[in-house]
């Protein structure tokens, strides 16, 4: 499911809510998830799961077309982690 997508199912079970509030609202959420994130924050949602920020280390590592040692600086990357209702969910168990 795509963004716009998500925006237009909420929009159809609510039609007491005009298209451009969904939007609004869908881009709110993710625009404070990404925030929190960028502080460094963890954001957790019930049942769904948590996101994260996670540190990778600098590395040396290697270009795969000429095999050159390449140095790797230090990043932080999102992670995301499952909520117990959603593993359940996609493993059949509820």
């Amino acid at each position: 499911m795509i963004r716009s997508e998500l925006v237009q199912k909420i929009a159809d079970e609510n039609p007491h809510l005009y298209h451009r509030d969904v939007e609004r609202i869908v881009s709110t959420i993710f625009e404070e998830i990404i925030n929190a994130m960028a502080r460094g924050d963890r954001v957790e949602l019930r049942g769904f799961g948590a996101f994260s920020v996670k540190q990778r280390d600098a590395r040396v590592g290697r270009n795969p077309r000429t095999g050159e040692s390449v140095q790797v600086e230090e990043k932080h990357v999102p992670f995301f982690k499952t909520g117990k209702l959603l593993r359940d969910r996609l493993n059949g168990k509820a």
